[in-house]
């Protein structure tokens, strides 16, 4: 993530134009309604898949649920990332939404809050429920309402040049044993040399980044005072940006040119060699698969650890619009959409990390844990909901106050303390 929520990445890479959400929500007629036809029930799917594989599971799921549940018919609508929160506004106003939504936990909070989404609490069959996490189902939990069923998670990891680790002496860490920060500034060190940095650290958009890997060190930044909400950074909040800005300028083992750049663009430089560990999402092990060059050869390291593993979970969703009236049919589609065997599918085609414990179970076993699936599923465990994701003004925060402020002090131009100072001062002009 950076923390790189799903809107982020595929805001992106996301074709545009790839379909005119807003007429096809608007097509859901009086005829569709239960409550009007002798015929089935019929669900209208909004997708956010966008992967070819990704976009082939979705349908070959819907097709395979339509086959066996002719008294359920599912409709597939190809919905767009980079579009689909106001179009989903415009249509809950309408009252046209579909039945079901996907989308992720940082953003239907605001729809549950409007009361756009059906209550899943008591429709949640028991076996769905128990295969996810509590931490996870809490990112999804509003005022006490479940809005949502969160099924694919993104972790942060250290992508590494397997050959260069030989050559250094350095052993890959096994997922159950993961390098502290403390083992990762080292070996960074140990694989500098004239020509070859140990790591490349791209930090344009640098705040989702160190919010999320600041759990590492219990670092939350936003806090309760007085029943106001308030930034604080301290010795958690400082533990991250620090240990960042000391491989740039005390270890000299962060490549100084990757600080400008963001998402893939310092593929080109790993795949050269010119860096030898490359720190981001656990979806880049994608791009390795299909980009890298013939015979490199890599690994994909387990998430640091501080004094634990923690990072934001920003998981994708899907939810039941509370004006539907097949509430309950949706759920059962959406529990053998979700299925252990389907979320294995799901995952892989989207290169990222299912809730479900059986899901991640399968997804190992059918992959032999190659390609880094091992360490994708491992890290589910680590995965909880940070304060900010629960801050309306986060956003706002992020864009006006952290992301300048921590630019500079990466860029060294400021230091740790005025860093401090600034978030925190920000915070009190934004949050009022």
């Amino acid at each position: 993530m950076i923390m790189r929520t799903p809107l982020g990445r595929r805001s992106l890479l996301a074709l545009p134009g790839l379909v005119a959400t807003a007429s096809l929500l608007s097509a859901c007629s009086a005829d569709d309604s239960p409550e009007q036809s002798t015929g089935p029930v019929k669900l209208r799917f909004l997708s956010l898949a966008w992967q070819k594989e990704s976009v082939e599971a979705n349908k070959a799921i819907v097709a395979a649920w339509n086959a066996a549940n002719p008294n359920i018919q599912v409709e597939y609508v190809q919905g767009d990332w980079n579009s689909v929160h106001d179009q989903m506004l415009t249509a809950f106003e309408g009252g046209d939404a579909p039945d079901i939504l996907h989308y992720e936990s940082a953003a239907i909070g605001e729809f549950s809050g409007q009361g756009y989404l059906a209550d899943l609490s008591g429709l949640l069959p028991a076996d769905l429920k128990g295969q996810i996490s509590p931490k996870v189902w809490d990112t999804v939990t509003f005022d006490g309402k479940v809005a949502g069923v969160p099924f694919l998670l993104e972790s942060q990891v250290v992508l590494a040049n397997k050959k260069l680790l030989d050559a250094a002496g350095i052993t890959v860490p096994a997922v159950d044993a993961p390098w502290s920060w403390d083992d990762f500034a080292e070996n960074a060190r140990r694989l500098t040399k004239p020509g070859q940095y140990g790591v490349a650290w791209a930090l344009k958009s640098p705040t989702n980044r160190v919010m999320n890997l600041a759990l590492n060190f219990d670092g939350v930044f936003f806090a309760q005072d007085g029943g106001k909400t308030v930034v604080r950074v301290g010795d958690g909040e400082k533990a991250v940006p620090q240990r960042i800005h000391d491989m740039f300028y005390v270890d000299k083992s962060a490549a100084p040119d990757a600080l400008g750049m963001g998402g893939t663009d310092p593929l080109p430089g790993f795949f050269a060699g010119k860096y030898a560990l490359l720190p981001g999402s656990i979806y880049l092990r994608q791009q390795m698969v299909e980009q890298a060059p013939a015979g490199f050869e890599w690994v994909t390291l387990p998430a640091l650890k501080g004094t634990s593993q923690n990072q934001a979970a920003n998981p994708q969703t899907l939810s039941v619009s509370a004006d539907s009236k097949a509430q309950k049919q949706a759920m059962q589609f959406i529990a053998t959409f979700l299925d252990a065997t389907n979320m294995a599918k799901l995952a892989h085609g989207d290169w990222l990390v299912p809730t479900g414990t059986d899901a991640g179970k399968e997804l190992v076993a059918s992959t032999g844990g190659k390609q880094g699936w091992d360490v994708a599923v491992g890290s589910a465990s680590a995965l909880i909901q940070a304060p900010f994701q629960k801050v309306a003004a986060y956003p706002e925060w992020k864009s006006k106050i952290a992301t300048p402020a921590l630019q500079q002090y990466f860029a060294n131009k400021i230091s740790i303390d005025q860093l401090a100072k600034n978030l925190e001062d920000g915070g009190k002009q934004v949050l009022g």
